[in-house]
């Protein structure tokens, strides 16, 4: 729709003379003159400018929801390129992991694996978390991009189910 300034019925009133109420938007004449057609032809003008201003608008959403996935996407592959480029998986000789999001290293004989689990020393958190004494952890990644000092990890936790 088109902004049109100082538009008015224009219908012959009862005395001849044109009215001079001002109408807006699809609305071709005032309340008072307009037929029914008129109102028909206003309400499917509105109608189809709804419709249409919601196409695009969700036309448009869609597109930027598409930008974005790619984007993400892009932002992921750079992350892991990177990650792969700083990965480091020995430190002194020995074998780095990590557990939940902290790395270790590991000091035993036989190299730790994804899903293994270990015995974590006891610090300030799990201490008042869990109580004095190790914890369990499990290995979910083996390598590290921490560039810091590393804690060593305990030793293997036993296996409660079993299976190991």
């Amino acid at each position: 729709m088109h902004y049109q300034p100082d538009r008015t019925c224009g219908r012959p009133t009862r005395s001849g003379a044109p009215c001079k109420i001002r109408v807006s938007g699809s609305d071709v004449a005032c309340g008072t003159h307009a037929t029914e057609q008129d109102k028909a032809v206003a309400e499917s003008r509105r109608k189809g400018w709804t419709e249409g201003f919601e196409a695009g608008r969700e036309s448009g959403a869609s597109s930027s929801k598409s930008r974005i996935a790619q984007l993400e996407k892009r932002v992921e592959e750079l992350q892991e390129q990177l990650d792969a480029e700083r990965r480091v998986y020995e430190v002194d000789g020995f074998q780095v992991v990590q557990v939940g999001k902290y790395a270790y290293r590991w000091r035993g004989s036989d190299p730790l694996r994804v899903g293994d689990r270990v015995l974590l020393p006891e610090n300030w958190l799990s201490k008042v978390k869990e109580g004095p004494g190790h914890t369990v952890g499990v290995v979910t990644r083996l390598g590290t991009t921490y560039r810091g000092s590393l804690t060593d990890i305990v030793g293997r936790a036993l296996a409660t189910d079993g299976n190991d």
